[in-house]
């Protein structure tokens, strides 16, 4: 489950990790005790916000005002605008990365940092990130050091970056999260190291651990309330391929073949082990009202047997109306006759990942 930024850094000052003064007003009207000037804030749950024209500044309640009706009357990614956050506008003098990731593959939890802070992460150059795997025993004293060397800080922000990610670690081990990230973590020309953004994710299976949550979980997006009510797995990213998948690992394995080849998935769906052709058609629906540039459909047939699926999208584009280009990779059980009903609707598929993930990203750009 993903936090609001308000709500992240209402966890974040419960761990003493220094924030901006800010107020979350739900309409121009509830704008009060704010203090000039601020940056003013979309509250969403997708990336790309800035881009989209959901942040803006002000110097008087006034211009809040006007700024917080243009931005509440915005819909980023499909998701309507509800609340914004006015924040105190910092003075920035650098901008970092930090964050803790659950690294599945080591099984441990993972500290990333970096000196370039304020783009997205993946954009990164890989050597210009630190990534330490935190010791069975917790937090630790070289950590801090790498920190201050990654950061190139002096003693005094260097001091006040590890107090900050020990906090963030301890934050991270007892709320359940699967990523806490400060993205800007600021560096102020007064020289105080500050969490200006924030992104958390806590574990759905921790949630019952977490009754205070139980407010978030009814703050869902139109598209991810459809998905919950139709037992989809659905997340959205910030890329423009949607990916339907069928298994955690397939899933993710696409989206890295995606990247590998210079593309981003916007949208991936999980499948799961569903032999039933109706959920593979409420897949497509939801894919559909996502708008992706293009729909990569890739599926290794098991439990869930490929003439299957094949069945579930020929009933999506004939009812539902798929408008969206299809580039579909299907192998295992059944896979002559998926190809021959994909067929049938005007759908090539092929059988190597590589060839049609390359032919995705080739949709998605023209």
């Amino acid at each position: 489950m993903k936090l609001f930024e308000y709500r992240a850094k209402q966890l974040m000052e419960k761990y003493g990790i220094p924030i901006p003064r800010g107020v979350l007003a739900k309409s121009p009207a509830d704008i009060s005790g704010a203090e000039y000037p601020v940056a003013v804030k979309a509250q969403v749950l997708v990336g790309g916000r800035g881009k989209a024209g959901g942040i803006k500044f002000a110097s008087t309640t006034d211009e809040a005002r006007a700024r917080s009706k243009e931005i509440l009357s915005m819909t980023i990614k499909g998701e309507k605008v509800k609340s914004v956050l006015l924040e105190e506008r910092l003075d920035v003098k650098r901008e970092l990365y930090l964050s803790f990731v659950m690294d599945r593959s080591s099984r441990s939890i993972l500290m990333m940092a970096s000196a370039d802070g304020g783009v997205e992460i993946e954009n990164v150059p890989h050597e210009r990130i630190s990534m330490v795997q935190v010791p069975p025993f917790g937090y630790s004293q070289f950590m801090g050091r790498i920190l201050k060397s990654t950061f190139g800080l002096g003693d005094d922000q260097g001091k006040q970056a590890d107090a900050l990610a020990r906090s963030l670690y301890s934050m991270f081990v007892a709320e359940d999260c699967e990523l806490a990230e400060i993205n800007p973590l600021v560096v102020t020309s007064s020289g105080k190291v500050i969490a200006a953004d924030s992104k958390i994710t806590i574990n759905d299976d921790s949630l019952f651990r977490h009754p205070e949550f139980s407010e978030d979980i009814d703050d869902l997006t139109p598209l991810e309330q459809r998905a919950k009510e139709e037992d989809i797995a659905f997340v959205q990213l910030d890329g423009n391929i949607g990916v339907i998948a069928n298994g955690a690992g397939l899933t993710m394995a696409t989206l890295d073949i995606l990247t590998l080849n210079g593309g981003k998935a916007g949208v991936f769906l999980d499948l799961g082990g569903t032999d039933d052709p109706r959920k593979v058609t409420k897949a497509l629906a939801l894919m559909k009202d996502a708008r992706p540039a293009v729909i990569f459909l890739n599926i290794f047939g098991g439990i869930t047997k490929c003439d299957t699926v094949a069945s579930g999208v020929k009933d999506a584009v004939e009812t539902v109306g798929i408008d969206i280009p299809i580039v579909a990779r299907i192998r295992g059980v059944n896979d002559d006759i998926a190809r021959e009903i994909l067929k049938g609707i005007g759908i090539e598929s092929s059988t190597d990942l590589i060839e049609a993930a390359r032919k995705a990203v080739r949709a998605a750009v023209s």
